[in-house]
């Protein structure tokens, strides 16, 4: 039994992407691709079934995902449902059978891999998990020691790659010299235009508060020796290990 339609809804209300029926020689041929950079992330067909290797002639609904993991892609050629990729590039997309042989849920998951390799980076950052940062602080302009005394909600500047539901640990410079808060970042992309000699500021993003630590906990000697961080210049990633013990 075919899972087209299923399919098809679930492309159009996650994605809210139309279909694209682009041959006339293949009126039930359906595109669907990102807005923006107009990359195709899927394509529904049906085919005959001998012209995928299966046995008899009749129509069968396939959909083509794009997939980077060439180690992944092997072992899905190994299971029942997945061919390689149909009128695409056989490197790089793999066919999925659409007549029961794969579940619904696996498809689809395998559609929103597809979608977010195929992004522009602006989508990419709007689609991927959330991530925490180390950022800095310099209390030479900014009393970052008091931030939170009247408020668990302050604007701040937006570092690059920052998004909203991201965490964000403030490292507060020289004399302090050390991590001092734990905040959940829960708005990006404030229009703010501000620059000076020392600082240029293009946007905030709104961070809250959720834990303080002490200034002797998390130091800059304690970062470097324990997590191999030896400068906070700009928002940076974190390692694991760190992480778990911020937490």
């Amino acid at each position: 039994m075919s899972i087209r339609d299923d399919v098809t809804k679930y492309i159009k209300k996650k994605y809210k992407a139309s279909p694209e029926y682009l041959w006339k020689r293949y009126p039930d041929y359906a595109v669907f691709r990102h807005d923006d950079n107009r990359k195709w992330f899927c394509i529904i067909m049906d085919v005959d079934a001998d012209k995928l290797g299966l046995p008899g002639t009749e129509r069968v609904d396939i959909i083509d995902v794009k997939i980077d993991d060439l180690m992944l892609r092997d072992i899905l050629l190994q299971q029942h449902g997945y061919l390689p990729g149909y009128h695409m590039n056989r490197g790089s997309w793999i066919t999925i059978l659409m007549d029961g042989s794969v579940n619904l849920q696996e498809v689809c998951n395998m559609i929103d891999a597809s979608f977010e390799m195929t992004a522009s980076a602006k989508k990419k950052q709007k689609f991927r998990q959330p991530k925490e940062w180390i950022i800095p602080a310099n209390p030479m302009y900014y009393d970052i020691e008091h931030a939170f005394d009247d408020a668990k909600i302050i604007d701040w500047k937006q570092g690059a790659g920052i998004i909203k539901g991201d965490t964000v640990y403030m490292y507060v410079g020289s004399p302090v010299s050390a991590i001092l808060y734990k905040c959940k970042v829960i708005e990006t992309d404030i229009p703010y235009e501000y620059e000076d000699k020392n600082l240029t500021i293009k946007a905030l993003m709104k961070i809250q508060l959720q834990k303080r630590y002490k200034p002797d906990k998390f130091t800059f000697d304690l970062l470097k020796s324990e997590y191999g961080i030896y400068a906070v210049r700009g928002p940076r990633g974190i390692p694991n290990s760190l992480g778990a013990a911020l937490k």
